[in-house]
């Protein structure tokens, strides 16, 4: 509790103390809103003293939520998603808080083989265990590197999961240890120390039963090419896995048993390399700073900015591990952990945000982004989940999620991405009708390849020419505010869109048969 006080005996006064203290009070969050009260010293005969008196009301040392969701997705038709969450406050007397959490998804897909016609046939679960300490946890004292008034914490966290029926049920591990402090009143800085991740894919045969862009192109090749009548089925579709396998080893083994054409051949290996990247298994120790300003005073405040920016690292400490415990190499020549890749990069991005009240109800936002990952060493390429995609609720609203990029490509996979980003959006609100609010926005913005193993070059950034494939997209929305959180429709429609040829971008598609419906919570940004 001393170190949340910043009231001395024998200081001055100073209301900035007051203010420190009870913010510090609050950050321990094993207290509800504290009271200082000042009182003159009855027994200072000089009249210059005062008493001061903190009154803590403690929190239940236990308390314990849950959450339901029903979900719609183009993988399950019905799902119902659950967690429970137990909260220990003050685990070892020093205001440390403990949060184990459970969690689970039961959904129903008609798109699944179901021989037991069993109305729930997808599933996941998984776990996680949160600890929080209101210091800096460190074997030497970090007082005069990170004081205590900057509200340092420490958090220590894992996770685990499993899919059963989802896409290629992954497993997943997850840790993470990292510092947060704020050194100024509306600054935050955030220090993770190890972020690991490791995602081990069980049912790797499925993958083209996720990713049907890549197998509908596959298909159409050995249907062209006229490949072994072995590798079709009734339907004359390649069957999965033995059939697309098949015809991927007979065009890309080193004597082609079916000779192709050299766009064709690069076509067909390119998909053969996406299926053994999305299907190898992962393995990321990453460590990474963020800084955080904002101007935001309240939940009201409409005149404000947001900058944020991150670097992060991963790979090194492994690849040194690697090497001192002379772990062998794949036969990608890359080096492994307990016989699995890591992966090995650097990455860095920048984030502004910017509000204008214009008065009456209306208010101009916008937002900047900028990010780029960058492979090395060990890697040619980007974990799938490290990796950007564009388009959705959040992004450029007249693409789905994933559905635009990279560059002038045409999203020719289901779920496209890449490790470029540039972002910048802008909207008009206003007020309509009682808590019905208005927006019209404009986004632009598009995903490359650069400096990684792709070398489309529709897909790749070569420098300012690539600019021209910005994507634009406006439209108009709706916002319904019910104080606590706001309900969000936006309506998007493709004005530039640079998967179309040159001389055909522009309004194409700006109709509502090809608009894009996005739903959300709060405002996009």
């Amino acid at each position: 509790l001393t170190d949340a006080v910043f009231i001395a005996q024998g200081s001055t006064y100073a209301d900035f103390r007051r203010t420190l203290t009870s913010r510090s009070l609050n950050n321990l969050r094993v207290f509800n809103s504290p009271t200082i009260q000042f009182l003159e010293d009855s027994t200072d005969v000089t009249g210059t003293s005062l008493i001061t008196n903190i009154y803590l009301m403690p929190r239940k040392k236990f308390s314990f939520g849950a959450t339901a969701d029903v979900t719609h997705s183009n993988i399950q038709s019905f799902g119902i998603t659950g967690s429970v969450t137990g909260t220990f406050r003050n685990v070892f007397r020093g205001a440390e808080i403990l949060e184990l959490s459970l969690r689970g998804n039961i959904g129903s897909s008609t798109e699944l083989a179901n021989p037991n016609n069993v109305f729930f046939n997808l599933s996941e679960y998984g776990a996680d265990v949160k600890l929080n300490f209101p210091r800096i946890f460190l074997p030497f004292n970090t007082d005069k590197i990170i004081p205590k008034n900057l509200f340092p914490s420490t958090v220590f966290s894992m996770g685990v999961s499993k899919q059963q029926n989802i896409g290629l049920d992954k497993e997943s591990l997850t840790g993470a240890m990292y510092y947060s402090w704020n050194p100024k009143r509306n600054v935050t800085s955030r220090f993770d120390l190890f972020n690991i991740q490791y995602v081990k894919n069980i049912n790797k045969a499925n993958y083209f039963n996720v990713y049907k862009s890549s197998y509908g192109r596959l298909n159409e090749l050995a249907q062209e090419y006229g490949a072994n009548p072995d590798y079709f089925d009734q339907n004359n579709n390649l069957i999965v896995e033995s059939g697309t396998n098949g015809f991927l080893n007979d065009v890309l083994r080193q004597n082609p048993a079916v000779p192709t054409t050299p766009e064709d051949y690069r076509i067909i290996n390119s998909i053969k390399e996406r299926k053994d990247r999305l299907t190898e298994n992962n393995l990321v120790f990453a460590s990474a700073y963020t800084y955080t300003k904002t101007t935001k005073t309240d939940f009201t405040d409409n005149n404000f900015w947001i900058f944020k920016t991150k670097i992060e690292s991963a790979g090194n400490f492994l690849g040194l591990l690697s090497r001192w415990a002379k772990q062998p190499e794949n036969e990608n020549g890359n080096r492994t952990i307990l016989e699995v890749e890591y992966s090995q990069y650097i990455k860095s991005e920048v984030d502004f945000i910017k509000l204008w009240d214009l008065n009456r109800g209306k208010v101009l936002a916008m937002r900047a982004f900028a990010g780029i990952a960058i492979p090395y060493g060990n890697s040619k390429n980007i974990p799938f989940s490290k990796s950007y995609f564009a388009g959705g609720s959040n992004d450029n609203r007249a693409w789905q999620s994933y559905g635009l990029g990279p560059g002038s490509s045409g999203s020719i996979n289901d779920f496209n991405e890449a490790n470029l980003k540039l972002l910048y959006s802008a909207e008009l609100r206003f007020k309509m009708l009682g808590k019905l609010n208005g927006a019209i926005f404009g986004d632009v913005g598009n995903i490359w390849n650069v400096l990684d193993d792709i070398d489309d070059e529709k897909s790749t950034f070569t420098g300012i020419r690539s600019l021209e494939n910005i994507a634009f997209g406006s439209g108009f929305g709706f916002r319904y505010d019910f104080n606590f959180f706001i309900i969000r429709l936006d309506m998007g429609f493709k004005t530039y869109d640079p998967a179309k040829e040159v001389g055909g971008r522009w309004f194409k598609e700006y109709n509502f048969r090809h608009s894009v419906l996005n739903i959300g919570i709060n405002y996009p940004f």
